[in-house]
């Protein structure tokens, strides 16, 4: 990678961007205060605003450290075994790793990831399940945690006790209660171990299990790149505008069931919008699950929807965000129907 900062500087840089990495072409950066440096949150950076303009309106490619097409469809079911009684035992590993991730054509960003992805794994169970979640930080000077969302005992829940650089913890508890669930480091501050990559779907499947389907992993993020608490960028499973350049191919009349995820930070509302289409948009309740008929779902942060839909005809298919903004700045797709 032409001009990539060494880990170190990356780290406490906070981030750098280039434009179609051009030999002329320079980075800009400020040392974060040292504040914010032990928080690992990065301080603010002097930014050029034209060289993430260039890199939103380039055509996507590959980016560095990142498989969106295979994350979509990618789920991490652990490692199986069974308790005494029968009940099963899936075990799972996360590692936190610091890594530099081209998040757009050009634009380099010193991620902090789960398994060296953002978003992390896609973890999946059955409700019932014992889980145990084996989590190293391997992260250079940064505490981090695993919180997952679910029902659980407060000793694992992700948030009290920190992991230092080096360590590891045990998560362990019953699966509870089935639907789309979400997993992010709760590491003070929060917003910024989330903006760095800390995130990842986390899906418990009821058990009497759904119809077969076409399954999907989409988790909407941003990039706040200069630290500035305002994100420059807007993301679908890691990168920006990668599903714009590279659609998502779909069967006409094969049902599609999208987990869909908001990780956003810093923007309080996301939405999902897919073209000349509806879908079932399910939330758990109390009883089941409670369905919506619509063509958009609007979230506050950390909400998520599985989305169930089937497309009739063949052709090219926009889905978005319907914050035009977000959508204009990375946060858009396409499905291509055959």
């Amino acid at each position: 990678m032409k001009g990539l900062l060494s880990r170190r500087d990356l780290l406490f840089a906070g981030a750098l961007a280039f434009a179609g990495g051009a030999p002329e072409q320079t980075h800009h950066r400020i040392t974060p205060t040292r504040g914010m440096a032990q928080m690992g949150g990065g301080g603010s950076l002097v930014l050029d605003p034209d060289a993430v303009e260039r890199a939103i309106a380039l055509p996507v490619e590959t980016l560095s450290g990142f498989e969106p097409m295979e994350f979509a469809t990618s789920f991490d079911t652990g490692s199986v075994s069974r308790l005494p009684g029968g009940r099963t035992l899936r075990e799972f590993h996360l590692v936190a790793e610091d890594r530099a991730l081209e998040v757009a054509p050009g634009i380099f960003f010193p991620a902090w990831t789960y398994n060296g992805t953002v978003p992390g794994p896609t973890l999946r169970c059955t409700e019932g399940d014992r889980v145990r979640i084996h989590f190293t930080n391997h992260s250079r000077d940064v505490e981090h945690t695993v919180h997952l969302h679910g029902i659980h005992p407060a000793a694992v829940d992700g948030v009290f006790e920190l992991v230092k650089p080096g360590e590891s913890f045990l998560y362990e508890f019953d699966a509870e209660p089935y639907g789309l669930q979400l997993y992010h480091c709760h590491t003070m501050p929060v917003t910024q171990h989330m903006n760095r990559g800390l995130y990842g779907a986390f899906i418990i499947d009821p058990p009497t299990p759904r119809p077969p389907a076409r399954e999907l992993v989409l988790v909407s993020a941003g990039w706040d790149l200069n630290f500035d608490g305002k994100n420059e960028l807007y993301a679908l499973n890691g990168p920006a505008n990668y599903y714009r350049d590279h659609p998502i191919p779909l069967v006409a009349g094969e049902p599609v069931r999208l987990y869909f995820v908001n990780a956003l930070e810093f923007d309080p509302v996301n939405s999902l919008h897919i073209h000349a289409n509806f879908f079932r948009s399910l939330r758990r309740t109390t009883t089941g699950e409670e369905e919506e008929y619509n063509d958009i779902v609007t979230l506050s942060q950390a909400d998520r929807r599985i989305l169930e839909f089937t497309y009739r005809d063949p052709g090219l298919y926009m889905f978005h965000a319907h914050q035009n903004t977000f959508a204009e700045r990375g946060g858009m797709g396409l499905f291509r129907v055959s």
